[in-house]
């Protein structure tokens, strides 16, 4: 691990804790002297870890077979590898052709964290881009509110009435999702957007507002991303922003599109249409900004409106953003080294590493190919997957019909025998619990069966609780009173008033736990 020698960079590729666990994988780990000091990790944290401490780069980049690294590799820093080393850095291959060229002639093996092919499911433990965006989205709400002139949340002084601010996110991916629940938990009014329909549900549950371009266009594109939009989508996007920017307090812009510039969201006539002191923080300003007035890597003012272009918001969590990332190439690494040997195997065969290994013994292996998707079910036949009247008929408590005339007089005749003879020959003690059980059944029935099926889960859960009433009967039954001289059993019924007790106790409990839960769902 070595020092980052690139401008405000703070991070740093690994922390104490996680060397002890590259320690147990059967590696040996050193670090450059002060590569930690900027995250609030000193060299002696890392000396109690097992990390041996090393003078210079120099020495870490020629006793390493393995490097961990924050951001891409100068020149200088390239001519210090030698072939067969593996490098496990932010490449951003498509970006840097040059320096991709550079690490090839050097016959090493690059493993791009930023190159992970996010959609598959195992991969998001290795998701270094996803732990930076989130960290990068609270830190962007951390700098508007630092420039802003004002609570975030609204309040009743004794001087008066103090509105909450009004927060726009333009893009709801990780970063953006991020900034609205900070915001949200701020006590802002927080309305987003993004091309994407399907994340609107994602910013309701944040606390937030999704705001609907009026215009019919699907923007989710691969990898998690949105893409290019049409002319006609983007006038009506333009249009929704200048509505937002003259309402707004601050907009926090968070638009990229792989291996391209950031799309221009903000105009310079939408910033003049904000209010004095709002704020605008331009997550992109490091691709060109998604506003037209951001500069990377300064906050200015322009017609009143401070503009944040900071290119360094996940270093300004540096203690956070380094620990996250550097569990993330934990786990790339566990996966590199499953013998637990200390010895690294860039398997070609595992799709999530083949999309991570942009050179391999310097050969240029990006991009990769495809995932392979699977396919799609074949839908079935259409009359089978049309239902009839007569399956709708049967299917679902309380859907079906009534039953045929002949069967209900034959039911309804063996009842009234059964009845009968109970009423007939039973004790008269007897018939008096029997009736409460009858009408007990008959009330479950019609509260339960005509209920409809996906509700049953919670109302069962309830209703069994409920009936667990009968734990007093079990009660009066283990210690009745008044019974002496009768001729009951007494010890039979005792123990099996003790098993009922026992049993409805574990359903009345179990009831009301699994409402619990199932209510739970759906709080935020």
């Amino acid at each position: 691990m070595l020092r980052e020698t690139f401008p405000r960079e703070k991070r740093v590729a690994t922390v104490p804790d996680v060397v002890e666990k590259l320690r147990q994988l059967g590696f040996a780990v050193a670090i450059e002297t002060g590569a930690g000091d900027a995250a609030n990790f000193s060299d002696d944290a890392y000396r109690a870890a097992g990390a041996e401490v090393l003078p210079s780069a120099a020495a870490v980049w020629q006793a390493a077979d393995i490097v961990f690294k924050v951001r891409p590799p100068t020149a200088d820093e390239v001519a210090l590898m030698h072939p067969g080393q593996i490098l496990i850095d932010f490449i951003w291959p498509a970006q840097n052709p040059e320096l991709m060229q550079q690490l090839a002639a050097r016959q090493v093996t690059v493993l791009a964290i930023d190159a992970l092919p996010r959609t598959l499911s195992r991969a998001q433990k290795m998701d270094a881009l996803t732990s930076m965006a989130g960290v990068s989205g609270y830190r962007a709400v951390i700098e508007a509110a630092n420039a802003f002139g004002r609570f975030f949340n609204g309040q009743i002084t004794a001087a008066g009435k103090v509105p909450p601010a009004k927060v726009f996110i333009a893009g709801a991916g990780v970063a953006g999702l991020s900034a609205i629940g900070t915001a949200a938990n701020m006590g802002a009014i927080v309305r987003a957007n993004d091309t994407r329909a399907e994340v609107a549900d994602q910013v309701t549950s944040l606390g937030g507002e999704f705001v609907k371009v009026d215009y019919e266009e699907d923007g989710a594109g691969g990898g998690g991303y949105a893409k290019v939009m049409s002319e006609g989508f983007q006038a009506a996007q333009r249009q929704m922003y200048a509505q937002q920017a003259q309402d707004a307090d601050i907009i926090i812009t968070t638009a990229l599109i792989p291996g391209k510039p950031a799309p221009k969201l903000i105009t310079a006539e939408m910033v003049r249409s904000m209010k004095p002191g709002s704020v605008i923080v331009d997550m992109a300003a490091e691709q060109g900004g998604n506003c037209e007035l951001t500069v990377a890597d300064e906050a200015l003012v322009r017609y009143g409106v401070t503009i944040i272009g900071y290119t360094d918001l996940a270093s300004r969590l540096a203690k956070q953003s380094s620990t996250l990332y550097a569990t993330n190439l934990l786990r790339l690494t566990e996966e590199l080294c499953k013998a637990k040997n200390g010895v690294a195997v860039v398997n070609m065969e595992d799709d999530a590493i083949r999309g991570l290994t942009v050179i391999k013994d310097g050969a240029i292996t990006w991009p990769a190919p495809p995932l392979v998707v699977a396919p799609k079910p074949t839908p079935t036949a259409t009359t089978a997957a049309t239902p009839t009247a007569e399956t709708k008929k049967k299917g679902g408590h309380g859907s079906s019909g009534p039953l045929p005339a002949k069967t209900l007089a034959l039911l309804f005749a063996v009842v009234a025998l059964a009845f009968w003879g109970i009423g007939a020959y039973a004790p008269a003690a007897f018939l008096g619990h029997f009736t409460v059980f009858v009408l007990a059944c008959f009330i479950g029935y019609m509260v339960v069966w005509n209920v409809t099926p996906a509700l049953h889960t919670p109302l069962m859960s309830v209703t069994n609780a409920i009936s667990s009433i009968i734990a007093l009967g079990a009660l009066v039954q283990i210690a009745p009173p008044g019974t002496a001289g009768t001729g009951r059993p007494d010890e039979l019924i005792r123990w099996l008033a003790l098993a009922a007790l026992v049993l409805t106790a574990i359903n009345m409990f179990g009831g009301f736990a699994v409402t619990r839960r199932m209510l739970a769902m759906f709080r935020k």
